[in-house]
């Protein structure tokens, strides 16, 4: 990876994907309408020399010099993909297409963030990558599941009819620093409520499950997936150690030291009631597991989310 774009570069993933890549000599060329990415993210590459901040649409063609491709662009947390759900269709759909069209025009090897929610609310538990899902075409959250989904069927059609050297990742509920604190997701909702002292908002009884990768292990993942000679996916990233959102609750009242106090709301429309990866096939083809684990991941981001809040 010697000249690498990152589409959504200036979002919670793509950052980190920065600086880990640039931290190994390559050159980085970030992409992103800032609609949810955040110029911050990448403030501390200013003056990186190997290092460029695009502000446009991947839904827009782009034509740059490049041999690697990580395309992460798209809003990936509920309250911001259902804001404007034409716009994140187009993001997934169209976004996809100009990428592989940029691969095959360069010569480049592709990298697609895809997503667990491809698997819906699924039938199968765990997950595995031969799994078809259990999604609905019409629903709220239709526009993110089947922008991906769709993502996902461009990408294998461009490597088998026209050579495309692609790569394909589903990625499961990944945290860290840099999160938006108004993005939604339930980690980083669950801090800032308890940071500003407001009620812990749980939905249903809270028995959900969801499982939680740091970030610095998806980042290895991603890396790893990209310098494979002879896998192209696809296959789950995660942390295979299932949580129920009342014990994540829990957990950080705990590391937060907070007196905020849980409450329970209706559970909303098509919410996966488990979410767990098999991820035999990466700890095969990559591998790759995650080593930090949720209490250590917690810790370091509630230290972040401090810092940024100023609490």
């Amino acid at each position: 990876m010697k000249s690498v774009l990152i589409t959504g570069g200036a979002g919670f993933l793509g950052s980190h994907l920065a600086d880990r890549l640039l931290g190994e000599g390559a050159r980085v060329t970030c992409l992103d309408d800032l609609s949810t990415g955040s110029a911050a993210n990448l403030a501390h590459l200013a003056n990186e020399p190997r290092f460029e901040l695009i502000e446009a649409d991947v839904a827009t063609p782009i034509a740059l010099d490049v041999d690697t491709i990580f395309n992460l662009a798209c809003p990936a947390s509920p309250v911001h993909y259902q804001h404007d759900p034409i716009k994140t269709m187009r993001t997934s759909v169209l976004g996809a297409i100009n990428m592989l069209d940029l691969a095959e025009k360069n010569g480049a090897v592709i990298l697609q963030a895809s997503t667990s929610e491809v698997y819906g609310d699924p039938h199968v538990h765990p997950q595995t990558e031969g799994y078809w899902g259990n999604v609905n075409t019409v629903g709220e959250r239709s526009c993110y599941d089947e922008g991906k989904r769709a993502a996902e069927t461009l990408f294998a059609d461009y490597r088998r009819h026209r050579g495309v050297r692609t790569k394909l990742v589903r990625i499961f509920n990944t945290y860290g620093p840099r999160m938006l604190p108004s993005d939604g997701r339930v980690v980083s909702n669950f801090i800032v409520q308890a940071l500003s002292g407001q009620d812990l908002t749980i939905y249903g009884e809270g028995m959900q499950t969801r499982s939680f990768c740091y970030v610095d292990d998806l980042i290895e993942a991603m890396v790893r997936m990209m310098r494979t000679a002879d896998f192209a996916g696809p296959v789950n990233i995660g942390n295979p150690f299932e949580f129920n959102m009342l014990e994540l609750a829990q957990k950080v009242l705990a590391f937060t030291g907070s007196t905020s106090q849980i409450v329970y709301r209706p559970l909303p429309s098509d919410d996966p009631r488990q979410r767990k990866p098999d991820i035999s096939l990466a700890k095969e083809r990559l591998g790759w597991e995650p080593r930090i684990g949720l209490d250590e991941g917690l810790k370091r981001t509630i230290a972040d989310f401090k810092t940024r809040l100023n609490t």
